[in-house]
Formats: C-alpha cells, sequence, structure tokens
C-alpha cells in the first residue's frame, strides 16, 4: 500500500513538473515555448538600419510606425535556392490574398535580407523576380553587423554559413504590429494562418491607417511599381522547397 502511494506520489509530481515546464501541457519543445510566449506577450523588437530596395535608408521602427500596417515579416538571401523560394511561393499567396480581400490598407509584407552582400540592386532585381507590389511587399537589408544579429536573435532566426558563400538557416513568418512589437510566430509554410493573425491585430489597432505615410516613404525612396512588373521570375522562385535551410 505504502508502495502504491509512494509511486502515485512520484507520478504526480512529475506530471507537475511537466504541467509547468510546458505552459500547461500546451508545448513540447522550447520553439513552441517561445511561440507562445511572443503570442501571450508580445516582444518588443530593435530598431536596425535598413536600406530598401530603392537604395534608400530608412529606420526599421520609424519605417513599421510610418507606415501603420500589421506586417508579415520574412527573411532571406538573393542567392538562396531553396528555403528562401518557398518563402517566396508562400509571400506570394500571402500577395494575392491581400489584393483579393482588399487588405492592402492594414497588412504589408516585408522581407529583410540578412546577407551583407545583398545590395539595394540584388533585392530590387530579386523583388522583380517575384513580382512583388511595391504598394504590399516590400525589400530591405540589415547593413549594420550588430543590429542584424540582435534583429535575427529577436526573431529567433539562425544563420550559419556555408561553403561558397551560401547559408543555412531556419525560417518563419512573423507578424509584426506598427509599434514595433513581434505577436505571432507561425510556421513559414502556413501563410493563412499568418495573415489571419495579421487580420486580426489590425482589426485591434482600429480603423486602417491614412496612406499619406506609406506613400511618403514609397515615393521618398524612389519606387515605381513599374519597376516590379513585367519581368521573368528568378531562378530562386522556381527552386524546390526545403526544410533545412538555404544553400
Amino acid at each position: 500500500m505504502r508502495l502504491a502511494v509512494s509511486l502515485l506520489l512520484v507520478c504526480l509530481l512529475g506530471l507537475g513538473a511537466i504541467y509547468a515546464q510546458t505552459d500547461g501541457f500546451t508545448v513540447v519543445t522550447a520553439e513552441s515555448a517561445r511561440r507562445l510566449s511572443v503570442e501571450h506577450h508580445p516582444r518588443p523588437i530593435p530598431d536596425a538600419g535598413l536600406v530598401l530596395e530603392s537604395g534608400a535608408s530608412a529606420p526599421l521602427l520609424q519605417w513599421l510606425q510610418s507606415d501603420g500596417r500589421i506586417a508579415i515579416v520574412d527573411f532571406i538571401y538573393t542567392r538562396c535556392i531553396s528555403i528562401c523560394a518557398a518563402l517566396g511561393s508562400e509571400f506570394q499567396q500571402l500577395q494575392a490574398a491581400l489584393r483579393s480581400r482588399g487588405l492592402g490598407d492594414r497588412v504589408r509584407l516585408l522581407s529583410i535580407s540578412f546577407d551583407p552582400a545583398d545590395s539595394a540592386d540584388d533585392l530590387a532585381r530579386y523583388a522583380r523576380g517575384l513580382h512583388a507590389d511595391p504598394q504590399l511587399w516590400q525589400f530591405a537589408g540589415a547593413a549594420d553587423a550588430r543590429q542584424r544579429r540582435a534583429l535575427l536573435d529577436t526573431f529567433g532566426i539562425v544563420v550559419v554559413p556555408a561553403p561558397l558563400g551560401q547559408f543555412v538557416h531556419n525560417a518563419a513568418l512573423h507578424v509584426v504590429t506598427a509599434d514595433g512589437r513581434l505577436a505571432r510566430v507561425v510556421d513559414y509554410d502556413d501563410p493563412d494562418q499568418a495573415l489571419q493573425a495579421a487580420v486580426a491585430l489590425a482589426g485591434r489597432a482600429g480603423p486602417a491607417c491614412p496612406t499619406g505615410g506609406r506613400a511618403a516613404w514609397l515615393s521618398g525612396a524612389g519606387r515605381a511599381a513599374a519597376a516590379h512588373s513585367g519581368e521573368p521570375a528568378a531562378a530562386a522562385a522556381g527552386a524546390p522547397r526545403s526544410q533545412e535551410g538555404g544553400q
């Protein structure tokens, strides 16, 4: 009898420990725990000086605030031929959904390159290859190494240099508020969930922001929609999907 009670007590204590460490049995990995924490307690993201595909510069936090929309963010580099191609495909679907559902005044897409070798011209060429609409989908690079590392750490992106100037990296879709908070992290192959989260956050934020701020950034950066139309898709846009990382 005592043995049974002791075993029961040990089991209960073990279950209690597991319950505490998995947030009520809702998470089983460190990454899922991080995502749940982000969802419950959105995290402020660090500022970083960005170089836009037009060649203009913009502080990330000021850019987000001036634009006023919820941003779905991914991290890429333009020479990637695997996982970035999958991300590009998902963002193309999201761009189409923003157009068809008339959500472009509330939600936008932002692809940030972590490769210091990516120039503004590289980003612009990559955007053309993916037929990105500059009103809905923008590209930028983080030039400062320290700021870039802080940004990647906050978003949970791990980048490992690989041979021939390539990188191996993980990927996800990140929902970021206009006041610079990481509010959701979603699997990169689940754009519907990312868009649903972005739309919900946009609804909580109140009426859509006027387009004046966005127009100022776009025109000030010298961006023209014509620069993004009619180009053949880049080779990366048709590359096979990968669960491991860019090569």
